[in-house]
């Protein structure tokens, strides 16, 4: 099959005044060029002028497959910077074998092409690189499942850039996504045929999975790791994972990879239908491409028929969301193409539950697919999003192993030294946080792999029966803070200036959701509840000792404004905090989350039951303030204003900023955009 030469992109990436960088994928070697502009309005109405900037182009790519290469363009200009508080267009040129392509021959920027990636009468796709001199408008979100419910709100801010894409002023200049930008363990039915297929013609080959688990040349699990909902069991047993939607789970590379190209691509899936590659279940039934559990012995006629019946109507549902995503999916493209994008991941781009405890870990690791499968799901997050993060933080060496990883998988070969070496070091890297360069500067925080966890016992109680258990994990460790915060001081921020502060899960989360689960739902352990993966205990706060050290280095780094963003929680709020230390010292905290883009989540009994719990405490909360102190053993508890006079590590006055009619939360799709000036910190929740 002949893919198109643009498999995804452009995604404009890291911008600042001494450089810029465009992300793409290609299906062919080409060589890259690019010319870029600067852009000011014309004498009549929506008329514009292009200044042609001096600037040297600097490709750097890698061969991941056959059919698939992925360039990072480096542009830095002539002069000393770019000009900023001003639009900057964009052209690419690919020199092929046998002919040139740019955005005019590729309809790129025809206006009238629906896949146009050009705003009103502008010639060309744009972004602007903030001074700091004016305000900044910053997008912020996380959760964009394919087939998850509600609207896709990504395609809203394109609507935004839309209206304001002329006025440097008001349109937003950066976009922040805050991890699960895919569901690596959630695919939907209809599309992991469509994504292996893709999978094996991007790379030439499936890939040699076999020589690490032996038990997969077997039946059942040789036929069931090609079948629609055949993955459960294997994920489990032979991954050690715990995601509870694992039938589709992602596995080798190249299915990765083809799913960060659907998440971004109206291209792909107009090449999977023109292709045929999506089947009815009817057609996949009848080519055995489905895996029925109950086709087992002990099973009769009437399981086969019900677990059939239930596959169907969730094949359909499922059908229906992804036909709803793909509608949305152009404009989704334009605004990665006008607009820089930070991401840092959260679990689903690799897994569910994703170094959840240390138990969690330890079995992964041990697990010979489970940990292959982690580095897959780390190799495809530095192709597809940490690359463009910070180009600088990833040297040659570390590149160059990704290229030798990729020409083992083309190739169909298995290495076990050079297999060795690539995961331990994907399991050992621990550089996936950045500095963006955005006014202000935000620093994103790796919550996943820098985790520290305790085998100090904690005393957990239900009833009259008492189980000791192991806490809940430190997000950041103390070499985690320690190398963060080298980052941060060794990039141009300056203490006493504003900084941005992203963390997946919330710093101050809802709290009365947060309560409810640690006071109602975390006891159930004790009776052999899998409490932790079901419900994600992974909240700041249910770590004391964590969350303490959190503001302590928050505070010696002395921002003017500290300001956290978030995501994760599939929930939306706004929340104003004010810490005391035991020296009178105080850090005023802004924390505004936003999630999800697209996948909510609270339906069925369980969705019912928290908004009951939310709809109880909202009118409890109500202009009101919360007060908590943390004690000399790390234990955060709640208490009435100035009521306590005994030691504390930390006290917090804090209060819940209502959204809109009222209400404190938000738990349909949306996306946040943040607006910062030399005065002003406003928030805006964008949804339907």
């Amino acid at each position: 099959m002949q893919f198109p030469l643009i498999l995804s992109g452009p995604i404009v990436r890291r911008v600042e005044p001494t450089r810029a960088y465009i992300w793409i994928a290609t299906s062919k070697r080409v060589q890259i060029e690019s010319d870029f502009f600067q852009i000011e309005k014309g004498s009549e109405p929506h008329s514009f002028l292009y200044h042609k900037l001096d600037t040297v182009n600097e490709s750097m790519k890698v061969k991941i497959g056959n059919q698939l290469f992925v360039y990072l363009i480096k542009i830095t200009p002539q002069n000393e910077s770019f000009p900023t508080d001003t639009l900057i267009g964009y052209n690419l040129r690919f020199n092929g074998d046998s002919r040139m392509d740019d955005f005019e021959s590729l309809e790129l920027v025809n206006p009238n092409n629906p896949g146009s990636l050009v705003y009103g009468k502008l010639k060309y796709p744009t972004f602007q690189i903030k001074s700091g001199q004016n305000s900044s408008h910053i997008f912020y979100g996380s959760c964009r499942k394919l087939h998850g419910d509600g609207e896709d709100t990504l395609a809203y801010a394109d609507s935004i850039i839309d209206k304001h894409h002329a006025d440097v002023q008001n349109r937003p200049d950066s976009l922040f996504l805050m991890g699960d930008q895919i569901y690596a363990d959630d695919v939907a039915d209809p599309l992991i045929r469509v994504i292996s297929k893709i999978s094996t013609e991007l790379i030439g080959q499936s890939e040699p999975h076999n020589h690490i688990e032996k038990s997969l040349q077997q039946e059942p699990f040789s036929t069931a790791i090609d079948q629609v909902n055949g993955r459960q069991f294997i994920m489990e047993t032979f991954c050690q994972f715990t995601s509870s939607h694992a039938q589709n789970h992602l596995i080798e590379f190249g299915e990765y990879a083809a799913m960060y190209l659907l998440s971004w691509s109206p291209e792909i899936w107009d090449f999977a239908q023109e292709n045929h590659l999506f089947d009815s279940f009817i057609e996949l039934k009848k080519k055995n491409l489905i895996y029925f559990v109950s086709t087992k012995e002990e099973s009769d006629s009437n399981d086969l028929l019900f677990e059939r019946n239930k596959l169907l109507n969730r094949f359909n549902e499922q059908q229906d969301a992804l036909v709803s995503f793909r509608a949305s999916l152009n404009r989704v493209r334009r605004l990665l193409a006008n607009i820089p994008t930070y991401m840092i991941f959260d679990d689903h781009d690799l897994t569910d539950d994703w170094n959840i405890s240390a138990e969690w870990k330890k079995n992964v690791w041990e697990a010979p697919l489970g940990r292959h499968v982690i580095a897959n799901g780390l190799t495809a997050y530095w192709a597809f999003q940490g690359w463009g993060n910070d180009p600088e933080n990833f040297d040659r060496s570390f590149i160059e192993l990704m290229g030798s990883y990729f020409k083992t998988i083309r190739r169909g070969s298995f290495h076990s030294s050079t297999h060795e070496k690539w995961v331990n070091s994907l399991w050992q890297f621990h550089s996936w946080h950045f500095v963006a360069p955005t006014q202000p500067k935000a620093v994103f925080l790796d919550t996943r792999t820098q985790r520290e966890y305790t085998t100090t016992p904690k005393l957990v109680k239900l009833g009259h029966i008492i189980k000791e258990t192991t806490a809940c994990p430190q997000l950041l460790s103390d070499e985690g803070w320690s190398i963060v915060s080298n980052k941060l001081l060794s990039s141009s921020w300056k203490t006493k200036t504003p900084l941005l502060i992203v963390s997946a899960t919330p710093v101050y989360g809802m709290g009365l959701i947060e309560s409810f689960l640690h006071d109602y739902v975390y006891p159930f352990q004790v009776i052999g509840v899998e409490v932790r993966t079901s419900f994600d205990f992974e909240a700041w706060k249910y770590n004391g000792e964590g969350f303490t050290k959190l503001l302590y280095q928050v505070a010696k780094w002395e921002p003017s404004e500290c300001i956290f963003l978030s995501g994760d929680v599939h929930y939306a709020s706004s929340v104003k905090a004010t810490v005391t230390f035991p020296d009178g010292k105080t850090l005023p905290i802004h924390q505004y989350t936003s999630s999800p883009l697209k996948n909510m989540s609270f339906s069925g009994v369980w969705g019912v039951l928290m908004k009951g719990v939310i709809s109880f405490n909202s009118f409890k909360r109500k202009n009101k303030d919360i007060y908590r102190i943390c004690d000399m053993s790390y234990t955060i508890r709640h208490v009435e204003k100035d009521d306590d006079n005994k030691p504390f590590l930390w006290k917090d006055q804090l209060r819940y900023q209502f959204l809109e009619k009222g209400s404190i939360i938000e738990t349909n799709t949306n996306l946040g955009l943040i607006s910062i000036s030399s005065h002003s910190i406003s928030n805006t929740l964008i949804k339907k």
